[in-house]
């Protein structure tokens, strides 16, 4: 009965993870892309507590090892946010827009 539940969490966590990689890969706005990193980063969390939940563990140390690790996955985004849009908008001063291709005449 549980790996039912842990085959919905994986499947919810395939979703996310597979609608972050289409957005990334076939937007051209930089917010849209940070957005489909996000939910690749929410996807990867996801999976750690799902795993974390329902794998037998002997030692109560690893029980909530995935909880740990899906909290540093979400410190890790909230940095990652806060680095990426202050050089959006550093760029969207400089060109006058958040297109990617614009971005590339930036090269020396």
């Amino acid at each position: 009965m549980e790996m039912a539940g842990l085959h919905s969490y994986l499947l919810i966590a395939a979703f996310l993870f597979c609608a972050g990689s289409a957005c990334v890969l076939m937007k051209r706005n930089v917010i849209h892309m940070l957005m489909g990193v996000e939910l690749i980063f929410n996807a990867s969390a996801l999976n750690f507590v799902a795993f974390s939940r329902f794998a037998p563990s002997q030692l109560d140390v690893f029980a909530i090892s995935g909880q740990v690790v899906a909290l540093f996955v979400i410190v890790l985004a909230a940095a990652e946010a806060a680095v990426a849009l202050a050089l959006v908008l550093s760029l969207f001063q400089m060109i006058k827009s958040s297109d990617v291709s614009k971005m590339s005449s930036l090269k020396g």
